[in-house]
């Protein structure tokens, strides 16, 4: 484990349910914050977790504060919602972002792989080493998601990706630094269909979204007829609305349907 040290916040001065934690990680050499929303009761044992990437320019707190991601879940609950634990982290704080990449700045990928999830599980009594994790993201973070979740299949118990980043040419939309300053050790790192390929076999379940006036939408099509071409099962939704944290907040709610659907499944 990369962390060297943990500040958590105190429930006193914190809102309901809410835990920022500080992690200084030796993965990204620094200090980066993760926000965790837990309204689960601490005698639930093996909880779900939810790990939420952010896009561009965004950190551990927009989830909440743009997307209201917690009133979502919330409002699901009372519809009869499964437990599941929200986490939250900062991308690690490169540039406009990191995309979530091993880069010789900083190894964002085992940021969130190893340490997110590891700090999750220690400061939450309902989490356990036995929790599945589910992954989703917008923007970069779909990219994240899809990345991550093709590459480490046997980490994750489902994937869902809105307004995705599929490229570091999408990416190059949204960011002033040239797309080559993401240039990995291995010159496949980037690709998603690199991953996909490799551990198709093995790819959790997953589902994908975009609105029709997204920038990014001419983008997610092709991803989705690559992923059918290649063998990837998965669901592609596409609904209304452009690249922005309207549509996201709206559509959050059928990732943590997706996810409640799954966790059911398994219980069965």
């Amino acid at each position: 484990m990369a962390i060297q040290r943990l500040e958590v916040s105190d429930p006193a001065f914190s809102e309901a349910n809410t835990t920022t934690v500080t992690i200084n990680s030796s993965h990204i050499e620094g200090r980066r914050d993760v926000t965790i929303y837990n309204s689960v009761s601490p005698s639930t044992s093996n909880v779900p977790m939810v790990v939420l990437l952010h896009g561009v320019y965004g950190s551990h707190w927009v989830w909440m504060r743009l997307g209201g991601v917690h009133l979502v879940y919330e409002q699901l609950k009372v519809q009869g919602l499964g437990d599941f634990v929200l986490v939250m982290p900062s991308d690690g704080g490169l540039w406009e972002g990191s995309a979530y990449l091993p880069l010789p700045q900083g190894n964002f990928e085992r940021w969130i792989v190893e340490d997110v999830i590891n700090a999750a599980i220690e400061q939450c009594d309902c989490l356990s080493q036995n929790s599945r994790i589910y992954l989703s993201g917008l923007s970069m973070g779909g990219y994240g998601t899809l990345r991550l979740g093709a590459k480490y299949p046997a980490r994750f118990s489902g994937l869902s990706a809105h307004s995705s980043v599929t490229t570091l040419a999408d990416l190059q939309q949204f960011v002033e630094y040239p797309v080559s300053n993401y240039q990995c050790v291995d010159s496949h790192e980037a690709e998603l269909l690199h991953w996909f390929n490799l551990n198709k076999a093995n790819t959790p379940p997953l589902r994908l979204d975009c609105g029709e006036e997204d920038s990014l939408f001419a983008s997610n099509m092709e991803l989705s007829k690559q992923l059918s071409e290649i063998g990837i099962k998965h669901d592609f939704q596409v609904y209304a609305g452009g690249h922005e944290w309207s549509y996201w907040h709206r559509h959050v709610a059928t990732t943590l349907k997706f996810f409640d659907q799954l966790e059911q499944a398994q219980l069965k």
